[in-house]
């Protein structure tokens, strides 16, 4: 089960457990922006592994660099390990 300090806005229906790794030697700072009423932001390690809940429109933005630069910006969609139906019923089994 996924630890979740920030949970998604009560009102975001369709949420997905994601997955994001740093495959970098940098650390990254990795934020959700684009949902109303809700800010996500975390520091991500070199190797680290990211589980996170996230509304399936959602957008994960990644910073790196010595500038914390904008580097990228992933559809939550792309991350995707399972959604909170499929984490309910495996739960429930």
């Amino acid at each position: 089960m996924s630890q979740i300090l920030d949970p998604p806005p009560v009102d975001a229906t369709d949420c997905l457990i994601c997955c994001y790794v740093n495959a970098t030697s940098q650390i990254q700072v990795v934020r959700i922006t684009n949902i109303p009423n809700w800010y996500y932001e975390r520091v991500v390690f070199p190797g680290q592994r990211l589980i996170f809940t996230a509304p399936d429109t959602a957008h994960l933005q990644v910073y790196a660099g010595s500038m914390g630069e904008l580097d990228e910006v992933i559809p939550c969609r792309d991350l995707q390990i399972m959604s909170d139906a499929e984490e309910a019923a495996l739960v429930m089994s």
